[in-house]
Order: structure tokens, then C-alpha cells, then sequence
């Protein structure tokens, strides 16, 4: 079976992706000062644990893919409430580009000599493990050297144009317990 649709004009893509909340990170790369760079990313989620690996997107075009690529390291560090402004300033909405990003934040060497959030909702150094292409971005395939996380802050979510954090969070429900799987089994059904 063949399927021949057109594919979905990017304008109406767009306006669907920003109903999806996703969790702000910023992928950072560069272990020696003066050739650092990073960008702001909703694109980064868990891969698996065995072993310890994370995916992030990556625009082609954007700094840190080139270094990525030379570097073979990376981080991943995940944003909390407070970081609206380093988020946008890794956009490249203020301006600010390169190595002078990482005058705003508190920074660490990882493992890998790539740079850490040190207040990072959670932050993972990688090591660049594998790499996917596509037409505008490539998919970088991060194994998980050092990790770090902060269970307090509440993080940061980008969802309809704007950031968010998630204050409503419920109780936490746990799978394991036969109680709240009836309940969470009966509230969908």
C-alpha cells in the first residue's frame, strides 16, 4: 500500500509543534574558552539507560553543530524557571553569540571538557556517539558520561510561543502501586 498525500505545509507544522509543550534546554559544546558555543533546544529527550544515552536535534546552520562534530562531546543542560534570559540569550534573540553566551550563568567543565550548567534542572555530558542526517538537521546520539540535577527547580517549558513553568504539577502517581493504576486506568476510561 502506497500512501501519496502532499506533504503538510510547514506554516500549518508550525502552528501544531507550538501545542506541544517541550522541556528548554541548552546543548553546549567547547572545552577550551574563546571556542565555546551552544543554542536553545526543545529537541532533547532520553534515549535509553542501558547505556546512558540522550538525542538531541540540531539545525545544520546553527554554531554548535560544526563543533559537536569536532569536539565529540557535548552537554545537554536542562533549564529552570529562572533561566528565561539565558534561554534567549542561546536563541540568539539578544544578540550575543559564541563564547561571550557563557558570560551569563554559572559554568563548569564536564568530563568531556564540555561546558555545564551549574544550576541546571538536570545536565548530562555526553560524548557524541552516533549522528543521523536529515534535510536541515542532523540527530546527535549522546552517550551519558556525568550527570548532575537539581530536584527542587521547576523547569522550563516552552509551549505556544512562551515560556512556562509547570506549576500544577499533581501528587506524583507512581505505576508500581495497584491503586493508582486503578485510578489512573479510571480516569481514562
Amino acid at each position: 500500500m502506497t500512501v501519496d498525500a502532499k506533504p503538510l505545509d510547514a506554516k500549518d507544522f508550525k502552528q501544531a509543534m507550538r501545542q506541544c509543550a517541550g522541556a528548554v534546554a541548552l546543548v553546549t559544546v567547547g572545552a577550551e574558552h574563546g571556542k565555546r558555543t551552544g543554542l536553545t533546544v526543545t529537541s532533547a529527550c532520553s534515549l535509553s539507560d542501558n547505556p546512558p544515552s540522550l538525542i538531541v536535534c540540531v539545525n545544520r546552520n546553527a554554531s554548535a553543530h560544526a563543533r559537536i562534530r569536532e569536539e565529540g562531546a557535548f552537554a545537554i543542560n536542562f533549564l529552570h524557571e529562572d533561566h528565561a534570559l539565558l534561554a534567549l540569550t542561546f536563541s540568539g534573540q539578544k544578540g550575543v553569540n559564541g563564547d561571550d553566551r557563557f558570560a551569563f550563568g554559572q559554568w563548569t567543565r564536564g568530563v568531556t571538557g564540555a561546558p555545564v550548567l551549574t544550576d541546571a534542572v538536570a545536565a548530562f555530558d555526553c560524548v557524541l556517539a552516533q549522528e543521523f542526517e536529515t534535510r536541515t538537521h542532523s540527530i546527535f546520539v549522546g552517550e551519558v558520561r556525568g550527570a548532575s540535577h537539581l530536584a527542587t527547580a521547576k523547569p522550563l517549558v516552552y509551549l505556544r510561543s512562551s515560556f512556562h513553568t509547570p506549576h500544577e504539577i499533581r501528587e506524583t502517581v507512581s505505576v508500581g502501586d495497584l491503586d493508582s493504576r486503578h485510578l489512573s486506568w479510571t480516569d481514562f476510561s
